[in-house]
């Protein structure tokens, strides 16, 4: 059995990693919104935070009714009570990352996780 799982992705608007790699503790999507789109909802969660990283683009996230603008390089964590809903700008797409997990469970990091073998 193998202690890894690898998967290539094509562009699109929406890619959920969490059963192609078999994720056990994260869920982590790929997405793309067209120049003056937007996730069609506002949403929020009952456990888990997420960690939204820009990968291309321009655009802005309602956070409980304030904008929070962001740009390539930006990187945000959102609490899981808080109502959110993502925007493309009007003049171009936006790419990010999502990251999702269970607020408060890392226990560990690289630096006490990590052993040399």
């Amino acid at each position: 059995m193998s202690n890894y799982s690898k998967t290539s992705i094509q562009p699109g608007p929406r890619t959920e990693l969490h059963d192609t790699l078999a994720l056990t503790g994260a869920e982590v999507s790929i997405n793309t919104i067209p120049a003056g789109g937007s996730v069609p909802f506002v949403h929020a969660h009952k456990e888990n935070e997420e960690i939204y990283g820009i990968l291309s683009g321009s655009g802005k996230m309602v956070i409980d009714g304030e904008d929070v603008a962001l740009k390539a390089g930006d990187w945000l964590r959102v609490a899981p009570p808080a109502h959110r809903q993502m925007f493309a700008a009007p003049s171009e797409a936006i790419g990010f990352i999502c990251i999702q997990t269970k607020a408060g469970s890392l226990e560990n990091f690289t630096a006490t996780d990590g052993f040399l073998c």
